[in-house]
């Protein structure tokens, strides 16, 4: 796994900004700790970092294809493409010829074969660009789910581009400003597609393509769900399930370096792990190594909250005992999330605060240690999305909402009543500027415009593909970006089986009362993987990732905010409810110590930290 940069100039000799590149590409680092290059040229200059996955020795970039001491294209590439052995084969037959046994160099040839639309061609996760100095064009490309990031700035004669915004704004020529829509962005628990969160930048959106050329940028979208019937009965929908799962993981499986499942004891992490340990087994005998994370104390002091009625490390237990994991534990301490460094760590990687507190923190610190044992990890993100795994997808006031079901749940929670998840501390004048509730009004009749219906659905069935799109398209971008930023903040690689585009098709049109035949959540995954797991994991509801529950991390959280306000010069002030503020600092009630609660002093802290490190100009 890898970080890209680059910069477009058709007015400028690019040839010469070796040190500004060179800035760019330090940016992304941690992206890719094994390696990294820089190439420049007239009018394009490309930045690469890299983590070793596949050909240790030969997937070196940015990659240059040449014929006849020409330059016919270069190429900056992250990410992983799960056909690569299929695509090499059929690009060979198709006169090509290749020095090594990367997907580097398949996507490369792939453009000389195929062009933009070579993304149509690529199965996985993939962001990437391509150089084409003939036709002075350069492609930028983003997979289908949006697994893997990629930010761009227009620029009057060109572009800057990069897989974070940490690498655009090395560059003097982008200055971190923060409007209305940007803060709205941040603050947001719905993603808007290609909105970034810093003024001058855009995310390119999933399934799309962006062609940079003289006549300026211009964006096409190369694959979107499609409502089509389905016709398989049950039986065959489950296997057909099975089927799809046991393929995708056998290619997720492929990597030259040491790789694990993260398993949560959840059903969507136990499958994949399960899946995963049949196809070792069989094809040479090893061991899947397993990994799951706790927090110290966790199991033995567990309270269950309105999410999460049990702790994960028995299930996880079950698993590993069924399939025969070589596996590890790794026990968070609360200091490992109370330390600044890890706050700080947590937005850094991903450029900005967000208002899911210890989450970011914990999972931070996770990825870091799963780093120490391997360098890819397979995680069961997207499952809940697509096979209906949400609380609020079962419950009918959320279902008829007329807004983001989560949204909705939201407002049910001491801390985030009255003012949203992590806003209840921000200024009152300030949330009736950026008016989050108007704005999710907008951005939600536009994604229920967005989604595909096939005719003569009922109206029962008609809402729930749209909340399923909904799923995909406003909640699932923002995991997959916590999840890509995390990890790569440690070098480490997360693949997200569940996200494969072939299995997201397949289930998007399978009808809501057949993917919740049993009466419950996930219906067809449980039975997909039925012989697989134990009984208590398969029949274990929904669980989210878990939070600190030790009541220390809450008082040191509240010490802080109180040392905060004492500083006349910290920058969020500006921002916050200074007398609410300091009301929350002080309470010692029950309410105080819930998540949802103390995520809004979470916020500020972040806030904060956030405006002073990246020097935000806030246009507000």
């Amino acid at each position: 796994m890898c970080g890209i940069t680059g910069w477009v100039s058709f007015s400028r000799d690019l040839s010469i900004a070796r040190p500004t590149m060179e800035s760019m590409t330090r940016a992304l680092g941690n992206r890719g700790p094994d390696a990294d290059g820089v190439w420049l040229d007239h009018h394009a200059a490309l930045g690469h970092t890299r983590t070793a996955v596949i050909d240790l020795a030969g997937g070196s970039q940015p990659m240059v294809a040449e014929q006849d001491g020409r330059t016919l294209a270069v190429l900056t590439y992250s990410g992983e493409v799960y056909n690569f052995g299929a695509l090499r084969d059929r690009l060979r037959r198709a006169g090509h010829r290749f020095r090594t046994s990367s997907d580097t160099e398949v996507v490369l040839r792939a453009y000389l074969e195929w062009g933009a639309s070579c993304a149509e061609h690529l199965e996985g996760m993939f962001a990437f660009a391509v150089w084409d100095p003939s036709r002075e064009e350069l492609l930028l490309v983003r997979d289908r789910l949006g697994v893997k990031p990629l930010f761009y700035a227009a620029q009057p004669d060109g572009v800057l581009f990069g897989s974070e915004p940490k690498a655009l704004l090395a560059n003097p020529l982008v200055r971190p400003v923060v409007d209305r829509d940007g803060l709205r962005e941040l603050l947001s628990t719905a993603k808007t597609p290609g909105q970034a969160v810093f003024r001058d930048m855009r995310e390119l959106p999933p399934g799309h393509t962006a062609v940079v050329s003289r006549r300026g940028i211009s964006e096409s979208r190369y694959w979107a769900l499609r409502a089509e019937p389905h016709t398989d009965d049950l039986p065959t929908t489950v296997e057909t399930v099975s089927t799809l799962l046991d393929d995708i993981v056998r290619r997720e499986l492929v990597s030259d370096v040491p790789l694990c499942t993260a398993l949560s004891g959840g059903l969507d992490s136990s499958a994949l792990t399960a899946v995963a340990a049949g196809i070792l087994g069989g094809r040479d005998g090893h061991r899947v190594r397993t990994i799951t994370t706790t927090f110290e104390g966790y199991s033995d002091n567990f309270r269950p909250d309105d999410t999460r009625s049990a702790p994960d490390a028995p299930f996880a237990a079950e698993v590993v005992r069924r399939v025969g994991s070589d596996h590890v534990d790794i026990v968070l301490k609360t200091s490992d999330l109370i330390e600044r460094t890890t706050r700080l760590a947590a937005i850094r990687a991903q450029d900005m605060p967000t208002p899911y507190g210890d989450m970011d923190a914990s999972l931070y610190r996770t990825f870091r240690r799963i780093r120490e044992h391997s360098t890819v990890a397979l995680i069961g993100e997207g499952a809940d999305e697509i096979f209906g795994g949400y609380i609020w997808l079962h419950q009918p006031d959320f279902v008829r909402a007329p807004t983001f079901p989560w949204v909705a749940m939201e407002a049910l929670h001491d801390g985030c009543r009255a003012a949203g998840l992590g806003r209840g501390l921000l200024d009152p004048g300030l949330l009736e500027k950026i008016d989050m509730p108007g704005h999710y009004a907008e951005i939600y009749r536009q994604a229920c415009a967005e989604a595909p219906h096939q005719d003569g659905e009922s109206a029962a069935e008609h809402r729930m593909r749209e909340l399923c799109h909904l799923h995909l398209t406003r909640w699932l971008p923002m995991l997959l970006d916590r999840d890509d930023r995390l990890s790569m903040a440690s070098g480490l690689e997360v693949r997200v089986p569940f996200c494969d585009h072939r299995l997201v098709e397949y289930l998007y049109n399978v009808p809501w009362s057949m993917k919740t035949f049993d009466g419950r959540e996930k219906s067809l995954l449980r039975a997909a993987v039925a012989d697989k797991l134990p009984q208590p994991v398969l029949q274990r509801p929904k669980s989210p990732w878990p939070v600190t529950q030790d009541p220390a991390y809450t008082h040191v959280l509240h010490r802080e905010l109180s040392a905060l306000l004492a500083r006349l010069d910290a920058p969020v002030l500006q921002l916050i409810d200074v007398d609410g503020a300091r009301r929350a600092a002080g309470d010692t009630s029950d309410v105080a110590y819930t998540w949802h609660s103390r995520m809004n002093i979470e916020l500020v802290l972040q806030l904060d930290l956030w405006l002073r490190h990246y020097e935000v100009e806030l246009v507000l």
